[in-house]
């Protein structure tokens, strides 16, 4: 892990890089909505306002989240690893889980996630204390109508400071920019025939 992070990182950076060279994207001034939104997205996780975050991400990719799970947890081997998985989350049922809006199971999900870790309570407090966030650019795909933001933070354990580097990247709908948590991680598949992958499989 100590020899992946630093190439992950190095991605990053030429993954930027290539935008900004790209004739189809341009650097963004500082003041750019997504500037501040990006540092509200990233407090509240570190602050563990799941609800906050919930708002600012991408509803389609929540909803494909909470799809996958539930997916993952039918298709357990045994009755009892069901069980065990429901129980992460506090639910008895799948269909406890089915009925929650996209939103409600990520706050579920995240919150789930962190009583899993257990972290002590003072360390979670130093690194809330001390978040720093520093949005190193901004750049636009204007043909495709995302903007990617390259961000540095940094927070202090008991014993140590953390710093990361995060590519975060936003599309429009509407009048809202919202966070595309998946796009750094998963393929943007267009079939060329021009029909959506949900039509594909009809």
């Amino acid at each position: 892990m100590q020899i992946a992070r630093p190439l992950f990182r190095l991605t990053l950076a030429l993954s930027l890089f290539s935008l900004i060279q790209s004739a189809s994207a341009a650097p963004l001034p500082a003041d750019h909505p997504c500037s501040a939104l990006v540092k509200k997205y990233l407090t509240s996780v570190v602050q563990q306002d799941w609800k906050t975050a919930s708002v600012l991400l991408l509803p389609s990719s929540l909803d494909r989240k909470q799809k996958e799970t539930v997916s993952v947890i039918k298709t357990a081997p045994t009755m009892t690893e069901e069980a065990q998985m429901l129980e992460r989350f506090g639910a008895k049922e799948i269909r406890d889980l089915e009925k929650l809006t996209p939103q409600e199971f990520y706050m579920l999900d995240r919150d789930a996630w962190h009583k899993r870790i257990n972290a002590a309570a003072d360390v979670t407090k130093r690194k809330q204390e001390t978040l720093k966030i520093d949005v190193l650019g901004l750049v636009e795909e204007k043909d495709k109508g995302y903007v990617h933001a390259t961000v540095r933070t940094s927070q202090e354990t008991l014993t140590d400071r953390i710093e990361e580097l995060f590519l975060i990247s936003f599309v429009k709908e509407g009048d809202k920019w919202l966070i595309w948590p998946e796009m750094k991680d998963r393929p943007i598949i267009t079939p060329l025939d021009g029909k959506t992958p949900a039509e594909e499989k009809k």
